[in-house]
């Protein structure tokens, strides 16, 4: 345990709880918490969970910019969608795909920990990453499976304050995920009223 891991900590619980409420402030204050998790991960070399905050940098200006583009003029809130079923088909084949590749290359070239997991997670991280940023509900069901992977990973290297982090990350993936399916009903509630129907019926 390190202070740079405890305030990195900190940012992420603070990011995604601005992803439950769906403010496009998570995405500032998690690029500067995954920046600090590049150093955190490379002296327990996680080196795939390393190279994954690289790119989750980019990725979180990706949804920084969607999100604000997104907002809905009503509540000033990023709109939901949901994921086909050909959509959970093409994620699930990445992610398999994605695991073996990454996981065998970590076995042969480096002295990775946990090699497959280490795989995985990042794999089904930037998988949910990718469908968050698209405002998907079904990010949510990926971060509560990989969350419960995370677990596992970081206190199996003595990381217990990331693993507590985790922890609290999948208390909120599944309140994150119970808020927009909420969120998701009451703006389809809102959406529907009776001009709207008499003009699509025309």
């Amino acid at each position: 345990m390190s202070i740079l891991e405890a305030i990195a900590a900190g940012l992420g619980v603070i990011s995604v709880w601005f992803i439950v409420r769906r403010n496009v402030w998570a995405f500032p204050i998690g690029i500067v918490m995954v920046s600090l998790y590049i150093l955190v991960f490379y002296r327990a070399k996680f080196y795939a969970d390393m190279g994954l905050q690289v790119i989750y940098i980019g990725m979180q200006i990706q949804g920084w910019i969607l999100w604000t583009r997104g907002k809905k003029a009503i509540d000033q809130k990023i709109a939901i969608r949901r994921l086909s079923r050909i959509q959970w088909l093409y994620t699930l084949g990445v992610i398999l795909a994605g695991t073996a590749l990454i996981g065998y290359l970590l076995s042969i070239k480096t002295d990775a920990a946990l090699p497959y997991i280490d795989a995985l997670t990042t794999v089904i991280s930037l998988t949910a990453q990718w469908w968050m940023n698209k405002k998907y509900l079904g990010n949510w069901v990926l971060w509560i499976v990989v969350d419960c992977i995370y677990l596992y990973q970081y206190s199996f290297k003595e990381l217990y304050l990331t693993t507590g982090l985790y922890a609290v990350f999948l208390v909120l993936a599944i309140l994150g995920y119970q808020e927009w399916k909420r969120e998701e009903f009451q703006e389809q509630e809102r959406d529907f009223t009776p001009d709207s129907f008499l003009t699509e019926s025309k």
